[in-house]
């Protein structure tokens, strides 16, 4: 169930220790921006993709600031295969920002010493051994995807997937991020400001017609929304990796009903 359910559901909304302040933030982020969605950022994300990849940042605010929402995207059946991720690839697809998976072996190479007393000397004397066979770990990192990946940036964005997806999100992107791949990794999902009107916005069919009442029961407390991504952020779970995160806001939608 949605409502006040899914506002007291037990994660914080308050960005915790390693988030920055908002005041930062609000230095390298349009201020439209923040009309349309909550906006969080952890080991100074914003910051560093304002300075050093200002064009992938502006390239991904471009399409925050297009995007929209209807009730008719909120009503209709589909989850993350809905129009709201097709939204955003047509415009991030036509900008060459492009799905990534890595795969890697782990080599190792070990060298052992020998340690001896040498009575002459009264002393330990330390001997090189030949180095042993290097031992390869195949498939040490494996099956980490993100959807979209420009240069360092990577982003992905989840509107209504079960909330375990933004474990893989945010292992990917460590991963992606500690193999120096990406220097910063960017998430878009739902505010929780979303809520109060998922009661009222009716539930459609693949054909557009109503068939139950509200969305509430669709757009659940396990499934993703910022609650359920910030306490992540909160316990690290994104290791070293800078995230900059965006909440869709009430505002994005352009028929937005009356509570």
């Amino acid at each position: 169930m949605m409502g006040d359910e899914q506002i007291n559901d037990d994660v914080s909304l308050t960005p915790g220790q390693g988030s920055d302040d908002p005041n930062e933030v609000e230095r390298y982020v349009r201020p439209g921006i923040f009309d349309l969605y909550d906006v969080y950022s952890y080991r100074h994300a914003a910051s560093l993709l304002a300075n050093s990849f200002p064009e992938e940042l502006d390239e991904l605010q471009n399409a925050l600031e297009g995007f929209r929402l209807t009730t008719r995207i909120i009503g209709m059946p589909g989850g993350n295969e809905s129009e709201v991720p097709k939204a955003i690839s047509r415009v991030l697809r036509a900008q060459n920002w492009l799905e990534s998976r890595i795969q890697g072996d782990l080599l190792i190479r070990i060298q052992d010493y020998m340690e001896t007393w040498d009575q002459a000397s009264g002393k330990m004397t330390k001997q090189t051994l030949p180095p042993q066979e290097p031992r390869l770990i195949p498939n040490f990192i494996d099956g980490h995807k993100i959807d979209y990946v420009k240069g360092k940036v990577a982003f992905d964005l989840e509107w209504n997937s079960k909330d375990q997806t933004f474990d893989r999100d945010l292992y990917a992107m460590r991963a992606f991020h500690e193999t120096g791949l990406i220097s910063a990794g960017v998430l878009l999902t739902r505010s929780e400001k979303l809520n109060p009107y998922f009661n009222v916005i009716p539930q459609l069919n693949k054909a557009g017609e109503v068939v139950k009442g509200s969305v509430k029961a669709k757009y659940g407390a396990s499934t993703t929304w910022m609650g359920k991504l910030l306490y992540r952020l909160n316990a690290g779970r994104h290791g070293g990796c800078p995230i900059l995160v965006f909440g869709m806001k009430p505002s994005l939608i352009t028929d937005l009903p009356e509570l």
